[in-house]
């Protein structure tokens, strides 16, 4: 071995911690050997980190973060992992337990709902502490599906009567006079989204009784005019697709008891050239007001596939250059 090489050793004696640790054919391991540059190998019921001095160091504080968070919850993603590597890297793993066992709600499979991310949990609390929330940030930040865990769990502990749904029908790269239909089969593939994500927190038959009694409603955002919203969890999607005059609309019909909670992508603007766009003015005109909050997510948030945050990466970098 050469000398400049360390070794770290973490005893482990649990074969099934193990077997979760390692993953897959050692897919997990691959991982961390990759992205901290060690070599690690399992032996007489010790995990032994080989590396340099901080490599295996980190090595060493990761795999015990990791031990932590598997015992905690019995079982590890590719997403945690990642996450907890990148706070490893930081030196903030110490707010992994941050994460742990904050369950907003179960889905109609059985799985759990929670902020895999401090951005997301700092998103999730201010939902919990504020009546109108901005949630912003690109693709795969769980804007929107955690904004409707939260929306569920609040109607089914009886804190609100119902749930509205809402985004605008922004045409982007089609033309909405050529879709086949009445309005309502019009609108309803910008609306996909939302139906899908209901469909896997709550079930589809849930979902369908819910919606017959008028107690869940997806609608456009143009359905939202002239109305008061008492009693509601009201969610508007893709909200940079807004014009200044829709948003202003949408924020005053808020009524007694509810609460809105309003996502979207300042990057993704589908709005005609001259339009400006009500997602971005809104973050001027209410920074200041009290019980109105904004959480800006970012890349390190995305808990979609690895790539999506190397795409939003080179993206980024492309347009810094100022490239068409």
């Amino acid at each position: 071995m050469a000398k400049d090489k360390q070794e770290r050793q973490v005893f482990i004696e649990d074969n099934q911690l193990i077997l979760e640790l390692f993953g897959k054919l050692d897919e997990n391991v691959k991982i961390i050997e990759k992205e901290l540059d060690v070599e690690i190998v399992l032996r007489e019921g010790k995990i032994i980190i080989i590396g340099d001095e901080l490599s295996s160091e980190l090595g060493e504080r990761l795999i015990k973060k990791l031990i932590e968070i598997i015992k905690a919850q019995k079982k590890l993603s590719k997403q945690e992992l990642r996450y907890t590597i990148q706070l490893i890297l930081e030196g903030k793993e110490e707010k992994v337990k941050e994460l742990l066992n904050d369950v907003i709600c179960i889905t109609a499979s059985g799985k759990s709902i929670k902020p895999k991310t401090l951005g997301q949990k700092r998103y999730v609390d201010r939902i919990k502490n504020n009546d109108i929330v901005f949630g912003i940030g690109p693709a795969g930040t769980g804007k929107t599906y955690l904004a409707m865990a939260m929306a569920v769990n609040a109607f089914k502990n009886k804190e609100v009567n119902r749930i509205v749904l809402t985004r605008p029908a922004v045409e982007a790269g089609e033309n909405l006079g050529f879709l086949p239909g009445d309005l309502q089969e019009k609108v309803d593939p910008y609306l996909r989204p939302i139906y899908d994500a209901l469909f896997d927190i709550l079930g589809f038959e849930t979902y369908l009784r819910l919606m017959e009694k008028g107690l869940i409603e997806v609608a456009p955002l143009a359905y939202m005019r002239g109305r008061t919203l008492d009693s509601a969890y009201v969610i508007l999607d893709e909200a940079q697709n807004t014009t200044n005059e829709q948003m202003k609309m949408f924020l005053t019909r808020l009524g007694f008891g509810s609460k809105a909670i309003i996502t979207g992508d300042i990057t993704q603007i589908d709005l005609p050239k001259g339009r400006s766009s009500g997602l971005v003015t809104v973050t001027k005109i209410l920074s200041n007001i009290e019980g109105v909050e904004f959480v800006h997510l970012t890349k390190y948030d995305i808990v979609r596939h690895p790539l999506v945050q190397k795409i939003i990466e080179a993206y980024e970098k492309h347009e810094k250059k100022g490239d068409k």
